[in-house]
């Protein structure tokens, strides 16, 4: 197993709620609860040293439920290696806390991910559009969202 899924096991036994191996990439899902905690206990242990966000994307699953997911790409320059969160959020309001105080680098990705498919990231220091207009209707990456707009 990943040393850092290990870690998460250790550490948060009650937020993590699967681990996943698929061709040599290991993503860890935890409860959304406690998301600030997870990342920066990464960010801070000195073995593992995730110090770097690559991306966070979020995932419409729609029909299924639940709904939404937000997913965070990390990866360690000292150990070059990879891990990959994911959190599944609540169909109706889609909310996680920011991990801006974690990472400078997620306020541009919380962002996107806010303005494309509507994810509230509770405590985001400027949580507005980033590359849609301030007063587009809808979230055009969501599925139910018309292929022409509205």
């Amino acid at each position: 197993m990943h040393p850092a899924a290990e870690f998460l096991q250790e550490k948060f036994p009650d937020e993590v709620v699967e681990v996943m191996e698929f061709r040599g990439d290991t993503t860890v899902v935890v409860k959304p609860g406690r998301i600030v905690d997870i990342c920066r206990a990464l960010r801070d242990n000195t073995r593992l040293s995730f110090k770097y966000l690559s991306v966070i994307a979020a995932l419409d699953y729609h029909p299924q439920s639940p709904r939404f997911a937000v997913v965070y790409n990390l990866y360690s320059h000292r150990n070059h290696d990879r891990i990959t969160l994911k959190a599944y959020l609540d169909d109706a309001a889609p909310v996680i806390d920011s991990v801006t105080s974690v990472w400078s680098t997620a306020d541009w990705h919380e962002r996107e991910a806010y303005d494309l498919m509507g994810i509230k990231f509770k405590g985001h220091p400027n949580l507005k559009r980033i590359l849609l207009p301030q007063d587009w209707k809808g979230f055009p990456l969501r599925k139910e969202y018309p292929p022409r707009g509205e």
